[in-house]
């Protein structure tokens, strides 16, 4: 069954994932972390059994996850848009931050810029926020418009012949703005700067490229397409193999982002991962992914009850994040009362973008409805009637 009248089988895609298929619960929730289909749980299960080993042994354990690590640089280049050799494999987004953040400014000097925006994450603010504490570098972040889109007036107006950093996100985790990456990188690399895109709230709605962008550094993390709790990073050989690693001895310096690793990597989730790419290839990828998720988007805020704030850009700006406010309704009181209701939404104060709040008439605590690829009509529909009730 297709949801919307898009053709997408959102029917097919839910019997895949066991929560969906033994509840009659509405999970809203997606932006925090996608559910995961089953057949990525059994590769991660399946892993653990038969290939519980490191690499460079010549016993069957140890070939596979060689196997099992090469697949998953292929795979996330081919997803990312870039090339094996680049890719960058670790336990989150926000460690693989710091660790390329800090080989990235080793040669920065005291009075040397960095850019960030009020959209961003604090996984793409705080390991610059750090340096610049620690190495006397300025951090500025540049504003939005009313609408809380990406003012590209305030990018340019803080650019200067000391910007070594123009730091984004693709979209906004908090309210689904979508930035112009491929500006925000041309207009780095006019000064010579570093473009530096998160991509972990886009790349879960919309296909990504770092090569047909241009950017230096694309950070993305699997757990937010129905993938496992992992972070990808692909990082430009023209500018990292200039810098000089955080690593042990012993580790290999190519490929290239392998030098950029620590510790032994979680093979198991690697497993996952592989399957997650084929899972998301199987329903359509991820030009069925939007065209669904946007019937679903659409049909929501065409059926939210007029009372109900929805803060942020129209829907042909954003991917499908909504931060929401019920008057007179406590964001807390409305995310438990919804829960009871079968309907799965987040509260929170910050949604960890910690320079959005000036920009945000809201109240100290918003809901934050976020639609993911296996969400149907039901769901949102269930949405808006208790919302409708609640007011």
């Amino acid at each position: 069954m297709s949801s919307a009248g898009d053709g997408f089988d959102v029917e097919g895609v839910r019997s895949r994932f066991t929560v969906l298929r033994e509840g009659d619960f509405a999970f809203l929730d997606a932006p925090g972390g996608s559910l995961v289909p089953d057949e990525v749980a059994d590769a991660i299960a399946e892993a653990t059994r038969i290939a519980s080993a490191n690499m460079g042994g010549f016993y069957p354990t140890s070939q596979r996850v060689t196997k099992i690590q090469s697949d998953a640089r292929v795979a996330g280049a081919a997803f990312m848009g870039g090339e094996p050799e680049n890719i960058v494999l670790g336990p989150n987004m926000t460690t693989i931050n710091f660790a390329l953040t800090r080989a990235a400014a080793r040669d920065f000097a005291e009075g040397d810029e960095i850019i960030v925006t009020a959209l961003d994450h604090d996984g793409n603010v705080a390991p610059w926020r750090e340096l610049a504490r620690d190495r006397g570098l300025v951090l500025k972040t540049a504003g939005l418009t009313d609408d809380l889109r990406l003012d590209l007036d305030s990018v340019r107006e803080l650019v200067t012949d000391r910007t070594r950093v123009i730091a984004f996100p693709w979209a906004s985790n908090a309210v689904g703005t979508v930035t112009p990456a491929k500006e925000l990188c041309d207009l780095a690399h006019s000064v010579g700067a570093l473009a530096w895109v998160d991509a972990v709230h886009y790349a879960a709605h919309r296909a990504i490229s770092a090569r047909e962008i241009g950017a230096d550094v694309l950070l993305c993390s699997p757990y937010k397409f129905a993938g496992p709790h992992l972070g990808m990073a692909h990082v430009d050989p023209a500018v990292a193999s200039a810098w000089r690693a955080y690593k042990v001895g012993p580790r290999e310096d190519y490929p290239l982002g392998s030098r950029f690793e620590t510790g032994t990597q979680p093979y198991e989730l690697l497993a996952g991962l592989l399957v997650t790419f084929r899972y998301l290839e199987s329903i359509g990828g991820l030009s069925a992914i939007h065209a669904h998720e946007e019937a679903l988007a659409a049909r929501m805020l065409a059926r939210l009850p007029e009372e109900v704030t929805v803060y942020g850009p129209a829907l042909e700006h954003r991917v499908p994040t909504f931060l929401i406010d019920v008057p007179g309704t406590p964001a807390i009181d409305v995310a438990r009362r919804l829960a009871e209701r079968g309907v799965g939404v987040w509260h929170h104060d910050s949604w960890y973008a910690m320079s959005l709040r000036p920009w945000l008439t809201a109240p100290p605590e918003t809901v934050r409805v976020g639609i993911g690829h296996y969400n149907s009509e039901a769901d949102v529909d269930r949405l808006a009637d208790e919302l409708a009730a609640m007011v």
